[in-house]
């Protein structure tokens, strides 16, 4: 029997859930914990009385670069997450979070440019046109999610500076400030945190510079007020609170990189023929799901990415 794939642009406009549905297009379930690899569905936390306000972000259009899939509820996507600069725990970015400031805000683009900026997070937003895109994302522990972002192409910012022909990768660093950010206090990696992607991956239409999810501005723990979504790698490399993006010639250093070189890869493309060293990444559990369904291959972009990388030893750079 022939079964058609749809790729991952291949979806049809009405079939992208409006933003008025969101918030109540149904009840959420209530999640129990799961035994084998020691993972857990996302428990159903409830929200701290000082979580953000939402704020609607207007004039968003629909975006050819979406999935046609299930979406993970709201509560889910901002209460589970990984965001050391709050805590190792996936429940204390929502409960630190709200020591961040996000306004006001500047991120700085330099390195191998013509014309350098620093510029404001408004400033930033208002120059480019803003998408929803519904985008798999998977984590490197396992666990993954369906998230509506909100934001724009990372290559539209790039070309707002003019790289050069030695900007052959593009480096980011979050916001180090203990004041704000209480889980650098302790050394559980080595701030900033630091990612890069080589020039092409970074020029991808599929890479992200989101400012938002579900129609709203990006919550603290979400990685607010500007972060890096990048939908065919491990959800670390998708760098939360970004203030600088600097071109440079050579490889940069990335944080889980330092961390152990052989567990985390500077490409970090999703791979279900490499095992990270402690667990297997064959198989994923979607978040608000019981079963756990097989893990695809570039997280189910092949056909918009593989190119990137052909020739390569995908065992060997991982």
């Amino acid at each position: 029997m022939l079964i058609k794939i749809k790729k991952a642009s291949d979806v049809r406009e009405s079939e992208v859930t409006d933003h008025g549905v969101y918030l109540n297009r149904r009840k959420f379930l209530k999640t129990a914990a799961f035994a084998g690899a020691g993972l857990a569905v996302a428990p159903s936390l409830v929200l701290p009385p000082h979580a953000q306000a939402a704020t609607k972000l207007p004039g968003v259009m629909k975006s050819k670069y979406t999935v046609d899939e299930k979406l993970t509820p709201l509560k889910d996507v901002t209460s589970y997450n990984n965001f050391y600069e709050f805590g190792t725990g996936k429940g204390d970015p929502v409960k630190n979070a709200h020591k961040l400031k996000p306004r006001p805000w500047t991120v700085q683009i330099d390195g191998e440019v013509a014309k350098p900026k620093t510029v404001g997070i408004d400033d930033l937003i208002n120059a480019h046109l803003l998408e929803e895109r519904i985008y798999r994302f998977r984590c490197v522990e396992a666990w993954s999610m369906v998230i509506p972002w909100v934001g724009f192409p990372l290559a539209a910012l790039l070309k707002m500076v003019e790289p050069t022909s030695k900007g052959k990768y593009v480096a980011f660093e979050t916001l180090v400030d203990p004041e704000q950010m209480p889980g650098q206090v302790y050394n559980a990696l080595d701030w900033p945190y630091r990612e890069g992607l080589r020039i092409d991956e970074a020029m991808n239409p599929l890479t992200l510079m989101s400012i938002g999810l579900y129609g709203e501005q990006l919550p603290n723990q979400n990685g607010a007020p500007i972060r890096l979504v990048v939908p065919w790698k491990y959800g670390y490399k998708s760098i939360k609170s970004i203030v600088r993006i600097t071109l440079v010639e050579k490889m940069p250093p990335t944080t889980w990189n330092l961390q152990s070189a052989k567990e985390y890869g500077f490409y970090s493309n999703v791979n279900p023929d490499r095992d990270h060293p402690r667990w297997s990444q064959r198989k994923e559990r979607r978040i608000g799901e019981f079963l756990k369904r097989k893990t695809l291959p570039f997280n189910g972009y092949t056909e918009e990415v593989a190119s990137l990388y052909a020739g390569m030893d995908l065992q060997k750079f991982h």
